[in-house]
């Protein structure tokens, strides 16, 4: 039996089952950024931590790669969110022909855009503020060493 959206037009069990689909992507997507993060705030901890107790501008600066690189493994992450969420809204959409359980999202690759990801607000403001606490590390780092 057919389901009405919105717009009122039906929505067919297969594609009910197809939004589902996309769903359950989204989802497992959205753990994965959250288990990254995770994994950033321990790695970096760990970091910040020796650079704390045993200030070595080169610890300290060790500490920016592993919080680039989480940086941009979360970033892809977001953007393969963002793009099954584009093709979620197109599913719905009955003006809009999207072949049953397609998992294709090439057709969104050029509106969502890798570089406004990594940009977002989202990534700036926890991975931004990592990058700069460790540049604080490093440049109190350098300091003491000048002094020392």
């Amino acid at each position: 039996m057919p389901l009405s959206n919105a717009e009122g037009s039906s929505i067919s069990q297969e594609e009910i089952k197809h939004l589902e689909f996309i769903q359950a992507i989204v989802s497992r997507l959205g753990n994965g950024s959250f288990l990254i993060k995770g994994w950033t705030m321990t790695v970096a901890g760990v970091f910040f931590g020796v650079a704390a107790n045993r200030p070595s501008w080169k610890i300290a600066a060790a500490g920016i790669l592993p919080i680039v690189g989480f940086w941009l493994l979360d970033s892809y992450f977001l953007r393969q969110e963002r793009l099954f969420r584009k093709l979620y809204d197109d599913v719905r959409k009955p003006e809009v022909d999207v072949e049953l359980f397609s998992m294709n999202v090439q057709p969104y690759l050029s509106v969502v855009p890798w570089g406004k990801v990594v940009r977002s607000h989202t990534m700036v403001n926890f991975y931004g503020i990592l990058t700069l606490v460790d540049i604080i590390f490093v440049v109190g780092a350098i300091a003491r060493s000048a002094n020392g």
